[in-house]
């Protein structure tokens, strides 16, 4: 219920006693705040995976499916309450080596999600839902996972109809180390022998009223969302249906069959 959000926010932060940047997930802190929590019924999956001691860590764009800068980038005609997500994506070797990083929209569908948490592969791994770019900066003695961990992604949405929000995500009070969420996605529990890109999440609330007062942010038809760091240039894409962007009918089959043809295989 988007018009709930406001209160249940201030609900919680009464309930876990002030500012959650200092709370380290799966310290003997945050079990303490998870036990206050549950006692008062206010404990939730998404509470867990905050401050618990796993991340959340889910697939999203099997490979090839992703879109670039200056993409049509998809949300489901039937969503009516969404948002953009501006984070990092970190590129990981397939040994799970850190190798470089790069821009993301993790676009997710809010109300398909807060239906049911087992709509979440609905909520956030449709066709032009994820956009990666302008490029890959790969690390080396000028740049590395310290300027991450440092970084502030910014976010900007301008829609036809002539609204506008800003907004920054600061990796500084991220609270989970970004080395951390890459050993949780890969090491001896799970493998991605072409490596992966690892989306490292949002500090980015969009709580601006676009329409009706308490109900917060949705994406139009035609915004224009630009996402940005010093560090890793300008990501800027529009907002269509899914439905009406290009189709992903370019897989692994289709790359080597194009390989074959350019006799690019040996």
């Amino acid at each position: 219920d988007p018009g709930a959000a406001a209160a249940i926010r201030a609900d919680l932060a009464e309930a876990l006693g002030g500012d959650l940047r200092t709370l380290r997930p799966g310290s003997p802190e945050a079990a303490e705040v998870k036990r206050r929590l549950v006692a008062r019924g206010e404990w939730s999956q998404y509470l867990e995976v905050g401050i618990g001691p796993d991340a959340e860590i889910f697939t999203k764009a099997l490979p090839l499916s992703a879109v670039g800068h200056g993409s049509r980038a998809g949300v489901l005609r039937e969503s009516e309450w969404n948002n953009p997500e501006p984070e990092v994506g970190l590129v990981v070797s397939s040994r799970g080596d850190i190798v470089g990083a790069t821009l993301a929209d993790d676009i997710n569908l809010r109300d398909y999600e807060g239906r049911s948490a087992l709509l979440l592969p609905k909520a956030k791994d449709n066709n032009a839902s994820c956009v990666l770019g302008p490029f890959v900066r790969l690390f080396d003695r000028t740049f590395g996972l310290d300027d991450i961990r440092s970084t502030t992604v910014r976010l900007e949405v301008v829609g036809a109809d002539g609204f506008t929000m800003s907004g920054a995500s600061p990796h500084g009070q991220i609270s989970r180390d970004p080395a951390d969420l890459v050993s949780q996605l890969m090491g001896d529990h799970h493998q991605y022998p072409d490596g992966a890109v690892l989306l490292l999440g949002t500090m980015f609330a969009p709580v601006n009223d676009r329409g009706r007062p308490g109900w917060g942010f949705t994406h139009h038809q035609g915004d224009v969302v630009r996402i940005s760091t010093p560090e890793l240039g300008t990501l800027t894409h529009e907002v269509q249906h899914t439905q009406d962007c290009a189709p992903w009918d370019f897989g692994i089959r289709a790359l080597m069959t194009n390989l074959a043809r350019r006799g690019l295989l040996r």
